[in-house]
């Protein structure tokens, strides 16, 4: 809820508020499972949403849904209420303009991108690509830029991939070398990808990120849900998917340097998923990316457990904390505390370490900037409990909110239009086309001339034939001949007349 337009959080020895100006300066949510994270979550999203600033939110659990619903009040709010100095029959319970968003395009709009908009950088760690086949994904990739083909979708990768393998000597001396072990190690990839459902993800119509700036008609945020239940079954998907949006905010956001408030506020939930297991390279653009983004007027938060769970580099970055309570059962996690204590500013009045610790569900140390970007002295506050359902929605509701969002039908038919692989395969139609009609030819023309041969063969026969066959009567005449003599030589000689051969 919004206090005097500062962001109200928690209350603790006084209120805890978030200015506006600061929260482009980024953000850290952590703490132990079942501590509170999404309670803190839910409220500054809703203040955000009040204060007229659009939000993004990854849903994991299915419960931020709950937010297009009216809060229920109960007696455990009422004493946390009352702890926080507030009249909980003053306390305004009320929903908030959401937006659904899925991947899979089930429990909300459809989220696509094209493949060339991905790139082959994320590309390369989506589909866990060694640094050769990584390399032979971005000559893929350059291939298709020079020529002009767009890479939409799958279909449109898997036929560029084989183009550049089936055209890989004549390409090598331009690009590099290409194997045909990588080429088709990429495609084995590709269709894992396929099957775990990242063919939906590549597509069009593409996302157009200027939908998740919208505010409705009372002049408050969209709060941009995106459903992750079964995203973050292939936690690899989720966490390039995020720093794929991540990346075409950086890009294609104009820069506005410090605003009175935040264009855009980013919620990553399980943060250590966008760097585990990640290059050094791609955290080193990911630093780049949080160290700028926030002059573009984007305010970045990870939730997740641990603050060691982020790169140090990008933890620099991340100026407004709210540590929730962590349990210390063995040396590691006991150095993590000790980590996340010194990250904060002491206050004299209780031993962060030990309170960290200490914290109840609900409670929280909390350090946000004063209005010279300087960190404030941690805060021992209770969060305030959002103003918004608690949970999930059931499927009903969820289905109209979809239906009566103005942007419904915007994203929902997938199209095709042509690309590389339209583009590919009339190329291998042409070729398959003259390659056959080549054919053809070379077979007509071997028949002409075996009709040649075999016309001039049965001629030649002919004539020996007709040789053979005047030969033939004159041999007979002269046999006759002959025979009459030696008959009349023979029949005379013994009996006086001729003797005949039967």
């Amino acid at each position: 809820m919004l206090q005097d337009r500062k962001l109200l959080i928690g209350v603790g020895g006084s209120p805890v508020c978030l200015l506006p100006r600061m929260a482009n300066r980024h953000g850290l949510i952590c703490g132990a499972t079942g501590t509170g994270k999404t309670v803190t979550l839910k409220v500054m999203a809703e203040s955000f949403s009040e204060l007229g600033v659009p939000v993004f939110l990854a849903d994991i659990k299915g419960d931020l849904a709950g937010c297009a619903r009216t809060g229920d009040r109960s007696e455990a709010i009422d004493k946390r209420l009352e702890k926080l100095g507030l009249d909980p029959g003053a306390f305004a319970y009320h929903p908030f303009p959401v937006r659904f968003w899925d991947v899979f395009g089930k429990m909300g709009h459809p989220v696509r991108t094209t493949v060339s908009e991905m790139g082959a950088t994320l590309l390369s760690r989506l589909l866990d690509l060694s640094d050769v086949q990584a390399g032979v994904l971005a000559i893929v990739f350059r291939v298709a830029d020079d020529k002009g083909w767009l890479l939409i979708d799958l279909k449109d990768l898997r036929a560029m991939v084989s183009y550049v393998a089936e055209h890989a000597a004549e390409l090598t001396g331009e690009y590099g070398n290409v194997s045909k072990q990588s080429a088709g190690a990429i495609q084995r990839a590709l269709l894992q990808l396929e099957d775990a459902g990242g063919d939906l993800f590549f597509g069009e119509p593409d996302i157009q990120l200027e939908d998740w700036f919208r505010c409705d008609e009372k002049g408050r945020g969209y709060l941009n849900i995106l459903h992750c239940e079964k995203l973050y079954q292939s936690p690899l998907l989720y966490s390039t998917f995020l720093l794929w949006l991540l990346a075409e905010l950086f890009e294609q956001l104009p820069e506005v340097g410090d605003p009175e408030k935040p264009k855009l506020v980013f919620f990553f939930d399980e943060a250590h998923l966008l760097f585990k297991g990640a290059p050094r390279a791609l955290v080193d653009k990911v630093e780049q990316v949080v160290k700028l983004i926030r002059s573009k007027g984007v305010g970045v938060y990870f939730i997740t457990q641990q603050p060691s769970d982020i790169p140090d580099a990008v933890l620099a970055q991340l100026g407004n904390k709210v540590q929730h309570a962590l349990r210390a059962y063995t040396p590691n996690e006991q150095k993590a505390i000790r980590a996340a204590a010194q990250g904060f500013r002491p206050n004299p009045a209780f031993d962060t370490q030990q309170a960290i610790l200490e914290l109840g569900t609900g409670e929280a140390l909390v350090s946000f900037l004063d209005e010279k970007g300087r960190p404030n002295v941690v805060e021992r506050a209770t969060i305030l409990p959002p103003q918004s359902q608690m949970g999930p929605i059931d499927d009903k509701r969820r289905a109209a909110e979809i239906q009566y969002d103005e942007l419904f039908g915007k994203y929902e038919t997938a199209v095709d239009n042509e690309s590389a692989y339209e583009i590919i395969s009339a190329d291998r139609q042409k070729e398959t086309e003259a390659a056959a009609a080549a054919a053809a030819e070379a077979r007509a023309k071997k028949e002409k001339e075996q009709a040649e041969k075999e016309k001039a063969k049965a001629e030649k026969a002919k004539q020996a034939k007709k040789k053979s066959s005047a030969g033939s009567k004159v041999a007979n005449s002269a046999l006759n001949a002959v025979g009459r003599e030696i008959g009349r030589s023979v029949g005379r000689g013994l009996l006086g007349t001729i003797k005949k051969w039967f």
